[in-house]
């Protein structure tokens, strides 16, 4: 027999529903208004650890089939929006990734994402902060560095660290992992998700910020001594809730970086897929000074409610979709 029924409880639903409100009720507050941008796009994120959901697209009365993208983030368009005279902006929506399934990933997942002008990403982590604490009730967060947390669990400084040094430390802490390429970005995750991850934010949630600058994504880079990217992430009970960056205005670098992702995917033969030039466009012409951020509704909820799953927070998740 198929099981129709929902995935969640109608008391989880009504609790999520609830949370939402206050979520758009504390934004309203401080004049961040609330906006849309398609899920639907002809470009897409070139990160080769984020796999987009290919969805063909063809024109009625043409022969034509164009891969057209569900959007893994409201990034980009947004960014369009701040460099158009938007202002500080939010949105709550659908993102879609490729092969991500289990007990903290659906494919298709709630996303919260705001940007802020003249904020830099210790602004918006306070700002975090609050929301939840005003939303969720939670305790104050805490504030480490990437580097003193890299030291306190690995005893590696993960900015100067060579992937030799990468190698031998994993040697020391990982009791076995598969082989991977020779790539620092690829041993610093080994470390973080296997020494570090489950132990951040058990107590209160915990801020992790100044990454290095092989992991600066779309944040700037501060030219200091070694040089750090000016983003963080968000833990809880040892789980990423958030990611944010103090954002990167300079079109030029944004390109380079974007081509330095498709010239990796190439070297691991993962799929290339188009840059998204209205993006760098938007860059081009100016984007204000900004930190934004993205949330994930679903973890958040799961951890508030005691759920085990993210499925357990939505009403049907993929597999009874």
């Amino acid at each position: 027999m198929i099981n129709w029924q929902p995935t969640a409880s109608f008391e989880i639903l009504r609790q999520r529903a609830d949370m939402i409100s206050r979520i758009r009720a504390f934004f309203a507050e401080r004049g961040v208004w609330e906006v849309e941008t398609p899920l639907l796009s002809h470009a897409t994120v070139t990160d080769a650890h984020i796999m987009s959901i290919e969805a063909p697209f063809k024109e009625m009365g043409s022969g034509k089939e164009e891969i057209c993208y569900l959007q893994t983030s409201p990034e980009y368009a947004m960014k369009r929006l701040l460099a158009a005279g938007s202002g500080s902006i939010f949105q709550i929506t659908k993102a879609f990734r490729q092969g991500e399934v289990g007990r903290l990933h659906n494919p298709e997942f709630t996303m919260l994402e705001w940007y802020r002008l003249g904020f830099d990403h210790h602004a918006l982590m306070d700002e975090l902060d609050e929301l939840l604490q005003v939303v969720l009730k939670l305790p104050p967060a805490m504030r480490m560095s990437v580097a003193d947390v890299y030291q306190q669990c690995v005893g590696i400084d993960p900015h100067t660290a060579t992937v030799e040094d990468l190698k031998k430390c994993a040697e020391q802490y990982v009791e076995s992992y598969p082989d991977l390429p020779n790539d620092k970005n690829n041993w610093l995750d080994l470390l973080f998700t296997h020494c570090i991850e489950p132990q951040l934010g058990k107590d209160a949630p915990l801020f992790l910020y100044d990454f290095p600058v092989s992991q600066a994504a779309l944040a700037k880079i501060r030219q200091e001594n070694p040089p750090v990217a000016s983003r963080f992430e968000m833990y809880f009970k040892g789980v990423e809730l958030a990611n944010g960056f103090h954002e990167l205005q300079d079109s030029v670098e944004q390109r380079k970086r974007f081509e330095a992702d498709l010239k990796y995917r190439e070297t691991q033969g993962i799929p290339l897929v188009p840059m998204d030039e209205r993006f760098l466009a938007a860059l081009q012409q100016g984007l204000p000074d900004c930190a934004g951020v993205a949330l994930g509704i679903d973890r958040l909820i799961m951890l508030a409610l005691g759920c085990e799953t993210v499925a357990a927070t939505l009403s049907f998740s993929f597999v009874s979709s």
